[in-house]
């Protein structure tokens, strides 16, 4: 039995030697990580907004009679094209013609009877000098001579009036462009500016683009450009069209025509226009629409993807970096804008400085990294 024990203390003894050998052996380092990594270079960046919209149309103008009428033909298509000047509608002139050769016959006796007057009037000249006929009689006929040329006068407006309503018995396009449904028949009474257009016409070439953009993104925009970062040029800023459910962009870019000069009280959003050519007709007044604005050029900044960003549980940025001695560290930095698939960098990074782009999941403080370059410099954003 004392055997025994001596025995099983033995065997603890040769194990503690055993376990304590093995302490006095080096730790195996750590093998580094292998990491993609960009290097921060200055480049110019192309600023865009993606903005909602609606098409509106360039003109839009209400046909309407100017004299009443029976009407006795139509002349158009409807939803056919239309110049301006073209003749939509006959009203029936014959009413209009009586009275325009009414208006005639009475210039002609107007003028008739001017020519009358006119030669009594230059007898009596004569025979006032030496006192054939009284001075009364005389002042009397060159009442009657001003009285004369104001009748013909008279005669002439009258005449014109019967001429413009013989013209207007003539219904006509007022603009170029698309002209809607009929509201009326041949056969049908209309009367002079009546409420009720007898049709519309629509000018889709070129067409407008009414777009909605936050007031507080417009302010940004302008101090960036008044503190020198943004470069907005001197020409119309190009704008882009993607028509609510087609993939494919518009073939065709507008132009930014102006920003509205209020803000909308209720949204907080201000009103952009901008212009397109729409020769094929393809944009149509009421569309929805998203359009992409070019809003000027950011000179020399910095930018890093989208997945190179780590968020803290407060919002803050950081972003991982190998460091001189390729070992990761978080560093904090300061963005600002989104552009395409990367952040434009405001702070906390410089020219030359090295990020993590790849390999983020198994990363802590402090552990060795071995960078490589990454498979595809992201962080350079083209100007779009």
């Amino acid at each position: 039995m004392e055997l025994r024990k001596w025995g099983t203390a033995a065997a603890l003894a040769a194990a503690f030697l055993v376990a304590g050998c093995g302490d006095d052996k080096p730790k195996t380092a750590q093998r580094p990580v292998e990491v993609g990594v960009v290097e921060m270079t200055p480049h110019d960046v192309g600023l865009t907004s993606e903005l909602p919209g609606r098409i509106s149309a360039f003109r839009v103008s209400e046909v309407r009679p100017q004299v009443s009428g029976l009407l006795k033909k139509r002349l158009f298509d409807e939803g056919g094209d239309v110049r301006a000047g073209e003749q939509l509608y006959q009203i029936d002139p014959e009413r209009y013609a009586a009275a325009k050769a009414s208006a005639e016959a009475d210039l002609a006796r107007a003028n008739a009877t001017l020519k009358s007057v006119r030669a009594k009037a230059e007898r009596y000249a004569e025979l006032v000098r030496i006192n054939a006929v009284s001075r009364q009689d005389y002042d009397d006929v060159t009442a009657s001579l001003d009285q004369a040329k104001a009748d013909v006068k008279a005669a002439k407006a009258a005449l014109d009036l019967a001429r413009i309503d013989l013209v207007y018995t003539r219904v006509n396009a007022p603009i170029s462009g698309r002209i809607g449904k009929s509201s009326v028949t041949e056969g049908a009474l209309v009367t002079a500016n009546q409420t009720a257009p007898l049709a519309t016409v629509t000018q889709l070439d070129p067409i407008y683009v009414d777009l909605t953009q936050s007031s507080l993104a417009l302010v940004q925009l302008r101090r960036e450009a008044e503190a020198g970062r943004v470069d907005s040029g001197a020409g119309e800023l190009k704008v882009d069209l993607t028509v609510e459910g087609d993939t494919r962009p518009y073939p065709q870019s507008g132009k930014l025509q102006f920003s509205d000069v209020t803000v909308d009280q209720t949204t907080g959003t201000v009103t952009l226009r901008a212009i397109f050519p729409n020769p094929n007709h393809e944009l149509l007044p009421g569309m929805f629409v998203r359009a992409t604005v070019s809003r000027g050029v950011s000179r020399n900044v910095l930018t890093v993807p989208q997945k190179a960003v780590v968020r803290d549980a407060a919002g803050g940025a950081s972003v991982w970096t190998p460091g001189d001695d390729n070992q990761a560290r978080l560093r904090p930095v300061t963005l600002s804008r989104l552009v395409g698939k990367d952040w434009v960098v405001e702070g906390g990074l410089a020219a030359g400085d090295r990020v993590i782009v790849d390999g983020l999941q198994t990363l802590r403080p402090g552990i060795p990294v071995a960078p490589v370059p990454a498979a595809a410099d992201a962080s350079k954003v083209a100007s779009r």
